[in-house]
């Protein structure tokens, strides 16, 4: 039979190792395209969105040279505010309900 102090080891290396393992996942950009490239988002490996690019044609396929620069920043820091705030909420819901499964016990590595 194991041990007390032995369980408390092996469970705060494998904390450490966890934590290790989420860092690097935050540290890892994974890139996504649109089929024709006119759209390109990057995520990190936690599947958080870091970021999101827009050529002209996305905007305006028919007449691209009538989109502006300052336009598409624009829509870009737009469309990356409304992502951002609706992964807060999923993130906030996501946390209250864990918290009401665990009993308000932190679990490391769940939320």
């Amino acid at each position: 039979m194991m041990n007390m102090g032995n369980l408390m080891k092996q469970f705060g290396q494998m904390q450490k190792k966890l934590t290790q393992a989420q860092e690097e996942l935050k540290a890892q950009e994974l890139t996504g395209y649109a089929p024709n490239k006119s759209v390109t988002v990057v995520v990190d490996g936690q599947k958080n969105f870091k970021s999101i690019k827009l050529t002209k044609e996305a905007i305006n396929p028919e007449n691209p040279q009538s989109v502006d620069d300052e336009t598409v920043e624009m829509l870009e820091d737009l469309i990356t505010q409304a992502i951002n705030e609706a992964n807060k909420k999923a993130s906030s819901v996501f946390e209250n309900k864990m918290k009401g499964l665990t009993g308000g016990i932190n679990i490391p590595g769940l939320f």
